[in-house]
């Protein structure tokens, strides 16, 4: 006398699975590929027009700073330290966190500098309460570059 199939525990876990498993890898096949040069952001374009005709250095991990040396801050994006021949980025650990409407409070190790270890909170300008804490990355250095026929 034949014996009926009976299914076991295991292979009811195993078919279970890849039941489970086939509409996840056909979804994945339907899905696009990730667009490798997304759009820049209304942030990224500013900052490129900000450093048009200067070349990225070395990072560093501090910088000087003075007290009439402009910080500017790029939305989503980055802050940018100082003027002229050399300006520095500093993108920070979490640049979507970036906006301009918030003040930076810097408690720093050293008075005329400003290093990636320094303790940096943003505030409401207005109310004066805390915002947020700002990770610094490396300060990434960009120079005008000078035409060769001037030289």
């Amino acid at each position: 006398m034949k014996r009926p199939f009976r299914m076991t525990r295991a292979m009811f876990v195993i078919g279970a699975a890849f039941a489970l498993a086939a509409p996840a890898a056909l979804q994945a096949q339907d899905d696009p590929p990730p667009a490798e040069a997304e759009e820049m952001t209304k942030g990224e374009r500013q900052l490129a027009r900000l450093l048009e005709g200067r070349v990225r250095g070395e990072p560093v991990d501090c910088i000087r700073v003075f007290p009439n040396q402009p910080m500017r801050t790029i939305d989503r994006t980055a802050y940018v330290y100082g003027r002229g021949k050399t300006i520095y980025v500093q993108r920070t650990a979490n640049p979507e966190d970036i906006d301009r409407r918030q003040a930076l409070v810097t408690q720093r190790f050293r008075a005329s500098e400003l290093c990636r270890l320094d303790v940096v909170t943003t505030i409401d300008p207005i109310l004066g309460f805390f915002t947020g804490t700002v990770f610094l990355e490396d300060f990434v250095p960009y120079t005008l570059v000078e035409d060769a026929e001037e030289g």
